[in-house]
């Protein structure tokens, strides 16, 4: 186990414009991730893997054949202890923020806590924020959380500057997958002016002027997941050609 003074963190840091796939395991058959991995966008930095409800064993599963298709960072993203795996390169240890569901505070936190000091994982302690994003989220469901409203600028940004205070070593601004909206930029600027740690942002976002605007308020990363599950389906609202042309601007 190494903290977030790791490699991982110092790159982040060193990158003005991190891109993150997020791959929820629960939604992906090994058999598939091959096809995945041709598929992703070549502006993408890292993967992030984990979901609500992921069945046990399959986060590890899905890692595993990750690692023998591509060398992209691999970052656990995980809704529980069980989708703790010593696989990937390093984990974002989230406390939900935004709740007042102890659980998700810390609880999954002591049960998750043995098994990745017994690993090489580096681990990010992050912030995590679920901002409302127009529906009823899996993270709501299962957390049995309200998320913040997007007119709250003040709270949100309140809970950001006390969580990095508290030792946090980033800030995750979630919309939740498959939001109507995402996170407003207005709320990412706001939150950029009081914190001096990394801000990812996440959850409804689907074409290239959205994370362009979110890079533009402050961003250090931006994190897709739905529009890229629809890719994959042919469902197109947002392609690699699109995402691509990130690379330039």
């Amino acid at each position: 186990m190494s903290l977030a003074s790791g490699i991982l963190y110092q790159e982040i840091l060193d990158t003005p414009r991190n891109f993150a796939i997020l791959i929820d395991p629960d939604k992906v058959e090994v058999n598939e991730v091959h096809r995945l991995v041709k598929n992703l966008p070549s502006i993408t930095t890292h993967l992030l893997v984990g979901g609500s409800t992921v069945e046990r064993g399959k986060c590890e599963a899905v890692v595993k054949s990750l690692k023998t298709f591509t060398k992209i960072p691999i970052i656990l993203f995980p809704g529980d202890y069980t989708q703790v795996t010593p696989e990937a390169q390093a984990i974002l240890f989230l406390s939900l923020v935004s709740g007042e569901n102890p659980e998700y505070l810390i609880g999954q936190q002591i049960k998750s806590a043995k098994a990745i000091k017994g690993s090489k994982l580096e681990v990010i302690s992050t912030a995590y924020l679920l901002i409302d994003g127009g529906k009823e989220t899996a993270v709501q469901r299962v957390s049995k959380t309200k998320p913040m409203s997007q007119l709250d600028i003040n709270k949100i940004v309140s809970t950001c500057l006390a969580s990095e205070l508290a030792g946090k070593k980033m800030i995750y601004l979630e919309a939740g997958s498959g939001a109507l909206f995402s996170v407003k930029p207005e709320i990412i600027k706001a939150v950029k002016k009081e914190v001096s740690i990394p801000i990812i942002v996440g959850g409804g976002l689907r074409t290239e002027s959205q994370i362009e605007m979110c890079y533009e308020a402050g961003a250090n990363m931006v994190v897709v997941g739905t529009a890229f599950e629809e890719q994959m389906k042919n469902m197109v609202d947002v392609t690699s050609r699109s995402v691509t042309n990130l690379a330039n601007s």
